[in-house]
């Protein structure tokens, strides 16, 4: 089914374009948050199992894909505005569920901090609260590439590192989508990521303690840069947080190999649709899970 398109005036003076699915037997909406360099069309093998339980909303930054040529896009945009730009999707369509991949993330849990009244659940997928070492060196050497506006290397350079168990069809898509954007993407990308290593934190633990919802972090098994080990930490920090590890999968997930689609499908809906009691039994066996594990 094609989506309902629309570009939605948000946070004041940016314009967002923005993509909705309608599923005539859903009773709930979920959005779903890019992460960096990305735009709608990265969550097209999620749609395929979202879309017939829930109404879904997609959108692309102001700076990227759909929505730029509607922004001036003279200055980066914040996480701070990405996190209201999000908030005010939330209002705008009614949603119910959030689900983050990767550094869209950022963005979702300050968001979440703020307590918006309609969010009952949400997923944060390749993310953790840490940058170890391997994330630190694919950051570092991509501030070169993207101050230089290399494209070609900063299109390898993910292949080569996050992307590195993609299929060679979306290693490709990759290289063609990150070697043809626009110079203000890389500076959005190059701001942010400076901004970051040189923080302690990049997702402000401190702020998370207000998140009263449930919520469920997923991450790839063979993923070194954002790993499951580290994604459990947020348990510090929130007081009701579920983990989902995928099996043989990378930062990607879904996008890998079919087993790992059936996976998320199954940890997504599973989490999403859960009543508080079974809920709580599926809290109690991943408790259990991870105790076997340590």
């Amino acid at each position: 089914m094609r989506p309902e398109t629309a570009v939605v005036q948000v946070h004041k003076h940016y314009h967002v374009h923005t993509e909705f699915y309608s599923s005539p037997a859903a009773r709930k909406t979920i959005i779903l948050v890019n992460g960096s360099l990305a735009t709608t069309a990265s969550f097209a093998q999620t749609i395929k199992y979202l879309q017939s339980q829930f109404n879904v909303v997609l959108y692309d930054q102001p700076y990227a894909g759909q929505s730029k040529a509607h922004n001036s896009n003279h200055q980066p945009i914040s996480k701070e505005d990405e996190a209201q730009i999000l908030l005010d999707l939330i209002e705008h369509f009614r949603v119910d569920y959030l689900q983050s991949f990767s550094w869209g993330g950022v963005a979702a849990l300050l968001a979440l901090a703020q307590q918006p009244a309609r969010i009952e659940r949400a997923v944060i997928s390749s993310f953790s609260p840490l940058l170890n070492e391997p994330m630190l060196d694919y950051l570092g050497k991509g501030v070169g590439y993207l101050q230089a506006v290399d494209r070609e290397s900063v299109g390898k350079l993910v292949n080569d590192t996050i992307g590195k168990h993609l299929p060679s069809l979306f290693k490709r898509y990759n290289q063609r989508h990150i070697s043809s954007l626009a110079e203000h993407e890389y500076r959005q990308m190059h701001a942010h990521i400076h901004k970051v290593v040189n923080l302690d934190s990049h997702c402000q633990l401190e702020c998370l303690a207000g998140i009263e919802i449930p919520m469920l972090f997923v991450n790839g098994e063979r993923d070194e840069y954002t790993t499951a080990e580290d994604a459990r930490l947020f348990a510090r920090y929130l007081n009701d947080c579920q983990f989902a590890t995928i099996d043989n999968a990378g930062h990607f997930l879904d996008m890998e190999h079919k087993n790992a689609w059936l996976q998320m499908q199954h940890s997504l809906l599973g989490f999403l649709q859960a009543s508080p009691r079974s809920n709580y039994q599926q809290r109690l066996t991943l408790g259990e899970t991870q105790a076997m594990a340590v």
